[in-house]
């Protein structure tokens, strides 16, 4: 599966409401090291079918960037049962993602 495009409109249904954990990857198309995990987040979208992952685009979703105060990105967050569990910011390795998780 791929990469689901997150919005204020299916943000309760697809993160806050999802029985799996759920991998977040804010990002903006004009960013460089956005474009350098793209390619990772939707390798694990692929791969694991155990979570579910989505992607904001921050230019498009401000509040929700803002909500989870969201200064730089790339920045990645995993949610479990509507909560953080764990956020980091910057791009990082494959390896570095799946041990957020």
């Amino acid at each position: 599966m791929s990469a689901v495009n997150i919005n204020k409109n299916n943000f309760r249904s697809e993160v806050m409401d999802s029985d799996k954990p759920v991998l977040l990857d804010f990002w903006a198309p004009w960013c460089g090291p956005c474009r350098m995990v793209v390619p990772i987040v939707e390798e694990i979208a692929r791969e694991r079918s155990d979570i579910k992952v989505g992607k904001v685009n921050v230019d498009e979703e401000p509040e929700l960037a803002g909500q989870f105060g969201v200064m730089s990105i790339p920045t990645l967050v995993v949610m479990k049962d509507g909560k953080i569990v764990n956020q980091a910011m910057g791009a990082r390795p494959k390896s570095a993602i799946l041990g957020m998780l």
